[in-house]
């Protein structure tokens, strides 16, 4: 009962920090907190996804802290078994120094692990991750393990949501620079001010029923300028 209550606090939670709009990394560095208390483990380690790497982004440490905080690569060690799975898994060094990886039905029951790592998932694609170390070995029981996978699922749609805004207000910027280029070329090249420059792109768009921003994206945009614009679109008064 009460690992049933801490899993529904995480929810709670995260579910507060979306609501109030907080940002990725505030979600993300209360999540961490929360996750070094459930499983009291000494490092806590995130990544985020970066073209093919994993890489640092917010950890947790007790002072002595093991791992290297370098960016993995998706396609090896145990990074590859993170995104093929898709879930919770513990890593331990095999005879030969490997890194082996366990499902959770093969996790030790005593006396436990002593590395977990979550995938953060968005659309099934691996986003990132989260690493929680222990000095000494942990048992975990199978709530805890889904209040992990439970963290890897709204984290990595909490990434995917951000990489959109990201990816939108990127557009945005490059649509009004297309704007602002459009308005330079017909003051250059037809002696407008910037006002009548404007209105010249405004009512061209107007007539071709297509978004200012849009219509200075198109090809038609400088081909009108090489041909020059209509009687209509010139009429600025």
């Amino acid at each position: 009962m009460m690992e049933n209550n801490r899993e529904i606090d995480f929810l709670r939670r995260v579910m507060e920090h979306v609501a109030n709009g907080d940002t990725f990394d505030e979600t993300l560095s209360s999540t961490i907190d929360f996750a070094v208390s459930l499983v009291n483990c000494d490092e806590c380690i995130s990544y985020r996804r970066k073209g093919k790497d994993l890489i640092p982004w917010i950890w947790k440490d007790s002072g002595n802290a093991s791992e290297e905080r370098s960016r993995l690569a998706i396609g090896d060690g145990y990074v590859t078994a993170l995104a093929e799975y898709r879930q919770p898994i513990a890593i331990s060094p095999d005879a030969c120094g490997r890194f082996k990886v366990k499902r959770f039905g093969g996790w030790s029951r005593y006396p436990g692990e002593t590395f977990v790592s979550i995938p953060l998932l968005a659309l099934s694609k691996l986003v990132g991750a989260i690493n929680l170390k222990h000095r000494q070995p942990r048992p975990y029981s199978f709530c805890e393990f889904k209040i992990l996978r439970s963290i890897g699922l709204l984290l990595g749609a909490e990434i995917g949501i951000s990489q959109l805004r990201d990816g939108n207000y990127d557009l945005t910027l490059q649509l009004e620079t297309l704007v602002e280029r459009g308005k330079g070329i017909l003051q250059r090249e037809l002696g407008l001010s910037e006002q009548e420059a404007y209105l010249v792109l405004e009512r061209q768009s107007l007539q071709e029923n297509r978004p200012t921003k849009e219509d200075c994206a198109s090809d038609r945009f400088g081909r009108r300028i090489e041909t020059g614009f209509p009687a209509s679109g010139m009429n600025t008064a």
